[in-house]
């Protein structure tokens, strides 16, 4: 998962949009609320809540047989049938989720920076970000692992008193908050020292049409072939300051687009043929990966390079399709929210924060229980997913709180 995003979105009406396009309705879908400018996508709002709760069953799928770093593990990944659909429902997980989380973020940051200019930018990306990065990394994330290791006879109180006497930092999943700090400060600086790029803010500028099939395939290829070569220096769970660097390829590429697309409201407007295309690529590609690897099992010989080379190429393909189908669903779906939608997506950030030590305690409140590791996987979940919930209801009652979550 995410940090506390922007949610207000400058949308021109789509009766401009169709008249610099000079398309028809049929080419593009645009949000269903965009009578009126300046109006929060609902879409979006739900979609960023959804992959919160995504990121709790990732992180509880690795709890019980999927691989990953994780606080806890009852579960070791093996052969067994569980472990192994755990491990394919995080791998694809893990191709598009948290580069989406990037997307959206970039496709915010510049008309963030433009509204509140760059001194005012900064202190929220501080507040929001910083601030809650620090109090996981000194205290929440120490709790954590105090938590996980009375799963093997440790005392709790002690295990916490020699962590926080050591200054352990452990970021955590907000490792997303302390990249995300990162890209700020470059797109700031990119913003505040290069005239031109001011082109990139909302409502400067002409529309331009989405990138051709051609274009977001080749994106897709150097996106691959640059994660290969980060993987040569930092293979897959190798962290480096908290970040598995390996994966950053994809980050970095979708951050940047976002920040681009923000300009002609792309993710509003997106051609429904390119969404049908990439979907479909989507759709043929997933199986590609567990055949090599099932194939690797039966030929060790081709399992370590040629997985590893189809892995790099088989993220982003995927990617881009899931993510144009979540994009163009979501915007269909939700013009307004009410209700539960609504509560969620005011707690989105704050379940993601508390997360961690929730799914842990409610994993070791029955780790005695035996039964099938999907059962745990959809019990812990379900049940993880709901006190965060309640948890962060009551955590944003607080009015300090809420000017940060």
């Amino acid at each position: 998962m995410q940090p506390h995003l922007p949610t207000a979105v400058t949308i021109k009406p789509a009766q401009e949009f169709e008249a610099q396009q000079s398309v028809s309705k049929q080419a593009w879908v645009a949000s269903p609320q965009l009578a009126s400018a300046g109006a929060r996508n609902a879409g979006l709002d739900a979609l960023r809540a959804s992959l919160t709760l995504l990121v709790v069953m990732h992180h509880t799928a690795i709890t019980y047989g999927a691989i990953g770093g994780w606080f806890y593990r009852e579960v070791s990944t093996d052969r067994s049938l569980s472990s192994t659909l755990l491990v394919y429902f995080c791998t694809v997980n893990q191709a598009f989720f948290m580069g989406l989380f990037f997307l959206l973020a970039g496709y915010l940051t510049p008309g963030a920076v433009e509204r509140h200019g760059t001194r005012r930018y900064a202190i929220d990306r501080f507040k929001r970000l910083g601030l809650p990065l620090l109090f996981f990394g000194w205290l929440l994330g120490p709790v954590t692992i105090a938590m996980a290791q009375t799963a093997r006879g440790h005392a709790f109180a002690d295990t916490l008193v020699k962590l926080l006497r050591d200054g352990t930092f452990e970021n955590g999943p907000l490792w997303f908050a302390q990249a995300l700090l990162i890209f700020a400060c470059v797109a700031m600086l990119w913003l505040k020292l290069t005239p031109r790029l001011q082109q990139l803010w909302p409502g400067q500028g002409e529309i331009a049409p989405w990138p051709s099939n051609v274009a977001m395939l080749g994106a897709a290829t150097v996106t691959g072939a640059v994660a290969l070569v980060l993987r040569v220096f930092w293979p897959v769970g190798v962290n480096v300051w908290g970040l598995q660097l390996g994966y950053f390829s994809s980050y970095v590429v979708l951050f940047a687009f976002g920040c681009f697309a923000a300009r002609h409201h792309w993710l509003e407007f997106l051609p429904a043929d390119k969404v049908r295309t990439w979907w479909r690529v989507a759709l043929l590609a997933l199986p590609t990966l567990p055949i090599v690897y099932f194939l690797g099992r039966a030929v060790p010989g081709l399992r370590e390079p040629v997985l590893g080379y189809v892995y790099a190429f088989w993220e982003p393909i995927v990617a881009w399709g899931v993510i144009l189908k979540l994009l163009w669903e979501f915007q269909r779906k939700f013009t307004v929210l009410d209700g539960l939608w609504k509560s969620l997506v005011r707690r989105a950030y704050t379940i993601f924060i508390i997360h961690p030590p929730v799914l842990v305690a409610v994993a070791l409140a029955w780790r005695g229980v035996p039964t099938n590791g999907l059962v745990k996987f959809a019990v812990t979940g379900t049940v993880t997913c709901a006190l965060c919930f309640i948890f962060a209801g009551w955590l944003l009652r607080v009015p300090a709180l809420r000017k940060i979550l």
